[in-house]
């Protein structure tokens, strides 16, 4: 890709992910930074173009599902990180193993339900993190005025969900207790 298109690109997603890290941390679901591990990021890289692929058909219809589901698999791999890495890194992938649960329609809420075990309000406000991150980001989108359905949206669009799958990854750690904290040396 031409370097000033992937400068573009870039400035973008670090826009996107300042913007959203700063509303979630305005919230208490984060605390100024985002906290991966390496196995975490990987997976992105190994289940993105299965995600890209399903969720490519929703854009239209279903903008939010299209960018908010990728939060989502970003809270279920952290659990699966946490709970028992060895066993779910096993699977041959992770996006396809939650989404062949009861169908990407309801990722959602296999994975707010079934994986993170939430219910009742602590769901339903899940659900409107999620709805509402999806949201900013696609306004985000719209603003660049990139041409619909053009080579340079999809890029955007893919910059887009990495960022919603990392800050969802990073809100489940710090939902099961991780944090960074400076070392003594």
């Amino acid at each position: 890709m031409e370097q000033a298109v992937e400068f573009y690109l870039d400035k973008y997603e670090e826009r996107l992910m300042h913007d959203l890290l700063r509303r979630l941390s305005e919230n208490g679901l984060l605390e100024k930074r985002v906290m991966l591990s390496d196995d975490i990021t990987d997976v992105w890289t190994a289940v993105a173009p299965d995600y890209v692929a399903d969720s490519v058909k929703e854009i239209t219809k279903y903008p939010d599902v299209a960018l908010g589901w990728a939060m989502y698999l970003g809270m279920a791999v952290a659990h699966f990180w946490d709970e028992d890495w060895t066993k779910y890194s096993a699977k041959d992938n992770i996006y396809l193993y939650l989404r062949d649960k009861r169908g990407y329609d309801y990722m959602d809420e296999v994975v707010r339900g079934e994986v993170l075990g939430l219910a009742g309000s602590a769901f339903d406000e899940m659900e409107e993190t999620v709805r509402s991150c999806a949201a900013y980001a696609q306004s985000m989108i719209r603003h660049e005025n990139v041409e619909p359905q053009s080579p340079m949206a999809f890029h955007v669009y893919a910059r887009s969900i990495r960022v919603l799958y990392k800050l969802g990854a990073a809100m489940e750690l710090k939902t099961l207790g991780y944090k960074v904290e400076k070392v003594k040396e």
